[in-house]
């Protein structure tokens, strides 16, 4: 016998679109601790972004990477190309810092540091204060357009782009004295980089923060497709307690939740320390108020379980603890956890995963403090004349020519003077020496004499920067060159 099925085909005619536009997410404000870290960790680091190319050091500005000039002024120290290797030591400190605290709770780069999320939370406000709560501004965007909608979603665009091109100044001033730009900006004679520049980042800025928002966290950003790899059992992560939570339904406050339970079911919820002894749940925790989902600005439901478009934000925690404390129930429905512990087992933060981390990131830490606190004051470079390897003089002298290049690193004057470190018998013809002014380059001569048959072919040789306390600042290595003997 053949069992025929019916089967129903959905023919997509040629006006029809497969492209399900995404629906605007609307975040609700909401307060709570966690979100008072976040309003801190906002105003600390867009303070930092925004106040720090205006403030100075000894006349420096506090942070500038003067790329034409190769020189970077970051909190009073000047670096120089030739500290590439710290900037590489910086990057890896930040790599294994992202590692250690994602092992150890989750996303907290993305909720609370991430400039997408900064910046997003900054939009987010402008647009609060201009065209209402949640609900005024879902009633907004339905509503027809009239003068009241025109005014509002003009002032709120003013706002972003306002708010984005000073950003963008800020952003450039990071790379060209800001006071400099600024008076350019004013008097109309800025450069055309810079214009691009202001343009291109406070661009960036609107298009990230006031419409793509969520859907950089979503879609562009490879973290949340990595971050599984850092994850474990034991690492806290903003997670819902179905034990407790299920089964949800709208209630009144005073809706009995509980009832005289059999023992197997006595043994099946003891992981749930909100039961009464003796006791199973006929009602859920939750409420099913969506609090949680309104709350969350990348727009899921945390109850589905830890998806990669929780950016760790903690709203939702707060939206829920609110909501317990109004039905007079316990807080932490929805809280930090790990996976281990909602199943009863036992917590581990300290294990050898965030051990391994924590110890290698120390380790660079230090060493990066002390390759900082112990970098040479002064650069040198000594070149060989590329025009003779030697000069042969009356009796057999022999002469070589340098050209030894010098930076003063420091904010101060420096006295400086050559010296040479060999085993050879030279001389050094006259007494160079140099006063260099701060971050000033310098290129000095250099003359070295052998007497005859003091030398022969090539000899490694060191040149030392003595300062006015007769203290080496400074070592270069280069060659004495000599005919070679019969």
């Amino acid at each position: 016998m053949t069992t025929r099925k019916k089967i129903d085909i959905a023919v997509i005619g040629s006006g029809d679109s497969l492209y399900a536009k995404e629906p605007k997410v609307y975040p609700r404000e909401i307060e709570g601790r966690f979100q008072r870290w976040r309003t801190i960790a906002v105003f600390w680091l867009l303070g930092m972004f925004y106040a720090f190319p205006w403030i100075s050091i000894g006349g420096q500005q506090l942070v500038l990477f003067d790329l034409p000039a190769r020189r970077f002024h970051v909190f009073g120290l000047t670096f120089w190309p030739q500290d590439f290797y710290l900037l590489t030591l910086l990057l890896i400190i930040a790599a294994l810092s992202l590692f250690f605290f994602t092992a150890v709770a989750g996303r907290l780069w993305c909720g609370y540091a991430c400039p997408q999320t900064v910046w997003t939370e900054v939009f987010l406000w402008m647009e609060r204060k201009i065209e209402g709560n949640r609900n005024a501004r879902m009633r907004l965007d339905k509503a027809p357009w009239s003068l009241e909608k025109l005014g509002r979603k003009s002032a709120k665009q003013f706002v972003w782009i306002t708010f984005s091109l000073w950003t963008g100044f800020t952003f450039v001033g990071f790379f060209t004295p800001i006071r400099e730009l600024g008076s350019s900006l004013m008097q109309g004679s800025i450069g055309g980089w810079e214009g691009f520049w202001i343009l291109f980042y406070g661009f960036a800025t609107y298009g990230n923060a006031g419409f793509l928002r969520e859907q950089v966290c979503k879609y562009m950003c490879p973290y949340a497709r990595f971050q599984s790899a850092m994850f474990d059992r034991d690492t806290l992560v903003i997670s819902y307690d179905p034990l407790r939570g299920e089964p949800r339904a709208h209630r009144k406050r005073e809706a009995e939740r509980f009832a005289p339970a059999s023992v197997e079911l006595v043994i099946e919820n003891a992981l749930d320390s909100t039961l009464p002894a003796g006791h199973e749940r006929v009602l859920g925790d939750c409420i099913d108020c969506l609090a949680c989902v309104q709350v969350c600005p990348t727009g899921i439901d945390i109850r589905d379980g830890l998806q990669i478009e929780c950016i760790a934000c903690a709203a939702c925690i707060d939206a829920c603890d609110e909501v317990m404390d109004k039905m007079h129930y316990p807080r932490g429905l929805i809280r930090y956890t790990t996976e281990n512990a909602l199943v009863g087992k036992q917590q581990r933060l300290l294990r050898p995963r965030t051990l391994i981390y924590a110890t290698i990131l120390t380790g660079v830490i230090a060493a990066f403090v002390w390759l900082v606190s112990s970098r040479d004051a002064v650069i040198i470079e000594v070149l060989h004349d590329r025009n003779a390897l030697f000069r042969t003089l009356g009796q057999g002298a022999i002469e070589n020519s340098y050209n030894v290049k010098l930076v003063n690193k420091t904010d101060a004057d420096m006295l400086l003077s050559l010296r040479t470190e060999t085993g050879l018998p030279l001389r050094m013809i006259g007494k160079p020496a140099v006063t260099l002014a701060p971050n000033e380059v310098f290129s000095l001569p250099l003359t070295l004499r052998a007497d005859a048959g003091a030398s022969s072919g090539r000899q490694p040789i060191s040149v030392l920067v003595i300062d006015t306390d007769g203290k080496i600042v400074a070592r270069g290595k280069t060659h004495f060159f000599a005919p070679e003997k019969p």
